[in-house]
């Protein structure tokens, strides 16, 4: 135990980010969790919204500040907008429940009491009045839900990149769903010991279920390895069973099954941008194609990136972020959606 502790240890040191300068911040969510939050400042200031950059199940703020050239945070920086990367409860710096609490929490948690504190902090740091949230899978299921209530108003716009907001998915996907709240009892699925152990080995070996989050051909072995090491997050059996409820029964629902918030999509008015993989099997192109037009706002537009598309590669699930093109293909749509509904600084 020992040995692989040390292992484990030496792994994360060898694959960590070369490139960080961000302020870190907590914020204190109103059932008292904290939260971790990561401020990165512009390289000169040019727009009043902050950026929300929001991770998916089982990873961290990594998910969208990692080492350039695949960090979303640095390139939206680079173009002058403020950007504040999250660690949701349970994952990352935001490991620890308050004293006396058992690391028990669903993703209405994170919706009721994540969101607002998120955005709270943001819009105080700043002075901003308004907020864009990007969102990758969890993390844009997240933003679509407190939009419905706990932000409502203070959202400016939304990026959505692979939320399966239905979830009509593949027999492998329900496999590692099942297996994933099995193996999570009675807590937590911990398995970012088992990921770090065995990110040197990517490039060389395939894992089991890799093919469902990524498309390998698209992402770098040597990124594979970096991602593995330090992006991995335990997950909350009571998570895993609440997304055991929406892919077997196609739902996007509170845990206790009160809440529609796929129903409340259509109600939503905020401007959203929608991106998918072409090669998504998680969030596959007529689920996100379908989640395009729920969605109540009259200002929306629907991308899909692959090789039918123009696309160099087909995209994976995490090659919107990752992949070998996304820094070229991905990443600049995202930024001139965001400069295109942003409000300029008078005094930049």
């Amino acid at each position: 135990m020992v040995a692989l502790t040390l292992w484990v240890q030496a792994v994360r040191l060898y694959y960590r980010p070369r490139e960080r300068r961000l302020t870190p911040l907590r914020a204190t969510c109103a059932d008292g969790w904290e939260i971790a939050v990561y401020q990165r400042e512009p390289v000169r200031p040019r727009f009043e919204e902050p950026v929300l950059l929001c991770h998916g199940l089982a990873a961290n703020h990594y998910n969208f500040d990692f080492q350039p050239p695949y960090s979303v945070a640095h390139y939206l920086a680079e173009a002058g907008f403020h950007c504040f990367t999250v660690d949701f409860r349970g994952a990352g710096a935001s490991r620890r429940p308050p004293k006396g609490r058992r690391m028990a929490y669903c993703a209405d948690d994170q919706i009721d009491f994540d969101a607002p504190a998120l955005v709270r902090l943001a819009l105080e740091r700043t002075g901003a009045r308004e907020a864009f949230w990007v969102g990758h899978s969890l993390g844009a299921l997240i933003g679509l839900a407190s939009a419905q209530g706990a932000v409502a108003g203070k959202l400016r716009g939304m990026i959505t990149l692979g939320a399966p907001v239905f979830s009509e998915v593949d027999p492998l996907v329900r496999l590692a769903v099942r297996l994933g709240s099995s193996l999570a009892w009675p807590y937590a699925f911990r398995h970012q010991i088992f990921s770090a152990a065995v990110a040197p080995f990517l490039g060389y070996v395939s894992l089991p279920f890799t093919e469902m989050v990524i498309n390998p051909r698209h992402i770098a072995a040597r990124v594979q390895r970096q991602v593995y090491a330090q992006l991995m997050s335990s997950v909350s059996r009571k998570m895993l069973l609440q997304l055991k409820d929406w892919v077997f029964n196609d739902a996007f629902r509170s845990f206790d099954q009160t809440r529609d918030y796929r129903a409340g999509i259509a109600r939503l008015t905020v401007p959203i941008l929608v991106i998918g993989g072409s090669a998504d099997r998680l969030a596959p192109v007529p689920q996100v194609r379908a989640a395009y037009e729920l969605a109540g706002s009259s200002d929306k537009k629907l991308a899909i990136f692959g090789r039918e598309t123009g696309c160099a590669q087909d995209y994976g699930h995490a090659d919107l972020i990752f992949g070998e093109g996304a820094p070229d293909e991905v990443y600049p749509l995202i930024c001139k959606w965001l400069i295109a509904h942003a409000s300029e600084r008078k005094n930049p």
